[in-house]
């Protein structure tokens, strides 16, 4: 379906024809022409699928007339991170050329004061992340009584990012008859749980099945060691047998991601740094310079994982396969978008099989090994407890019983071991008629310590024979005068 068949404006259609769109996605086929209509949308595709302009088309034809008032804003915007909320306004730039507008960014790393001064010019577009928005609120900055039309962008990944809270209590600031926009990649419960309560009727648009890959990209997976010097060692020699244009790395951790790029500038690859902690200038920089070819190599967390347009990635590497199985699906969909051809390599190590399981369930898939793990390798994913179990030998006979019964014999064979020397000392022998001699010695006086009932005065150890060295007088040597 083309865009012209969907009865857009002439100034849209002129817009989207000089930014080089054609066809329209099958997200953009079915939420276009309600979302023009006013209607609630519902909207479930997986990344790269074209989402944004889903929203952004309905919004300028919607908001072509009207005007905004201070700090009112007339639409409204949420995503999950800086780089999204900053692709989203360059969407607006490149489709509302030919609209009359003013749009505000609400991101953190950013001055508050130059964010208040477009806010009191009044804005028809705002679009935000939920903390600063609510900082924002917060200090009486900006109301929300105004809002026509809600966009909440990657929802999922809301939910994943623990934003739900702050985006039900931006829900409740908003007038209660406006149009809402849902889109997001995945429907876990507690997401739907959110639809049913803030949308009304909504139209559904389901164009391809949860969590599903672009057939366009080849998966491979490798096996790596535990040691990470042998696995950058790996990982080097995967990226030579790749010719390459330009690549994601994916990290699990931002101090993985510091030690990775230390490596790789190491031996000489093109290569930055993409995650959280990074300046919000320094990452809109290097992604800019990454669409550009001017970097080969972008190592990242998953911030760069979901909603980020960088159309041409050839290859994408985990070199940290995710312990989410959705994560997985959202990191490999850099690559292979809009029919392109794309590849991606995952490391599983050690104790990581659990991982690729649930990749595998998910995708409903089987893993292609670009090197697979050695039989020994698979065993050592085993429960420590299976493996302590059946690397014991087996029992038989007497050794069968018990380990407690084996602990309690061994005690009771040593008490009587005790019991035995205390009797060579203490007791007659085993056939003797008469008792024993005693020797017959001076009372000893009782302390304290010793109690009314003990009866025992040798010195302890000994026994009843105390040595003689023991019993003798102690002399002193006599002062000598010095005088």
């Amino acid at each position: 379906m083309t865009f012209k068949d969907l009865n857009l404006s002439d100034t849209i259609l002129s817009a989207i024809e000089k930014a080089g769109y054609t066809e329209a996605t099958p997200i953009q086929a079915g939420a276009i022409p309600p979302g023009i209509e006013g209607k609630d949308i519902l909207g479930i595709a997986q990344t790269g699928t074209g989402k944004t302009a889903s929203f952004v088309i309905p919004m300028l034809s919607r908001l072509e007339k009207g005007r905004a008032r201070a700090r009112m804003p007339r639409s409204l915007i949420l995503a999950p991170t800086r780089e999204l909320a900053a692709q989203v306004a360059a969407s607006f730039e490149e489709l509302g050329t030919n609209h009359k507008y003013t749009l505000a960014l609400l991101i953190g790393g950013v001055s508050f004061a130059e964010q208040s001064k477009k806010l009191d010019r009044g804005v028809d577009i705002l679009i935000a992340t939920p903390g600063r928005l609510l900082d924002h609120f917060g200090r009486g900055k900006i109301l929300l009584t105004g809002v026509e039309i809600l966009v909440i962008d990657e929802a999922d990944r809301m939910l994943d990012m623990g934003f739900i809270d702050d985006i039900k209590k931006i829900c409740g600031l908003l007038p209660p008859r406006i149009q809402t926009m849902f889109f997001s990649a995945t429907m876990p419960p507690e997401i739907q749980k959110f639809t049913k309560s803030f949308l009304k009727d909504p139209v559904k648009i389901e164009v391809a099945r949860q969590s599903t890959i672009a057939s366009t990209i080849t998966q491979r997976f490798q096996s790596c060691s535990k040691d990470h010097k042998e696995k950058r060692a790996k990982f080097r020699e995967i990226l030579k047998n790749y010719t390459i244009e330009n690549a994601i790395v994916f990290c699990n951790r931002k101090r993985d991601v510091a030690i990775l790029l230390k490596s790789m500038e190491k031996h000489g690859f093109n290569v930055k740094a993409l995650h959280g902690d990074l300046d919000q200038r320094e990452r809109m920089d290097t992604l800019e310079r990454f669409r550009n070819n001017e970097i080969t190599f972008l190592v990242a967390s998953d911030v760069a994982a979901r909603g980020l347009d960088i159309p041409n990635v050839g290859h994408v590497f985990n070199y940290d396969i995710p312990t989410h199985p959705e994560d997985y699906v959202h990191r490999i969909g850099r690559t292979g978008r809009a029919g392109r051809e794309g590849h991606a390599v995952s490391f599983v190590g050690p104790g990581e099989q659990k991982y690729l399981d649930a990749i595998l369930s998910l995708c409903k898939m089987s893993a292609e090994w670009l090197e697979a793990p050695a039989q020994n390798s698979r065993e050592q994913d085993a429960p420590a407890k299976d493996r302590s179990v059946a690397s014991k030998p087996k029992m038989r006979g007497a050794d069968r019983k018990r380990p407690n019964d084996r602990v309690k014999k061994t005690k009771k064979l040593d008490a009587q071991k005790v019991d035995h020397t205390k009797d060579s000392f203490d007791q007659p022998p085993p056939n003797s008629p008469t008792k024993p001699k005693t020797n017959h010695k001076e009372p000893v006086k009782k302390t304290r310590s010793q109690g009314d009932n003990h009866q025992n005065n040798s010195i302890v150890g000994m026994g009843s024979h105390t040595p003689a060295f023991l019993k003798r007088a102690v002399t002193r040597p006599k002062k000598q005068n010095t005088t």
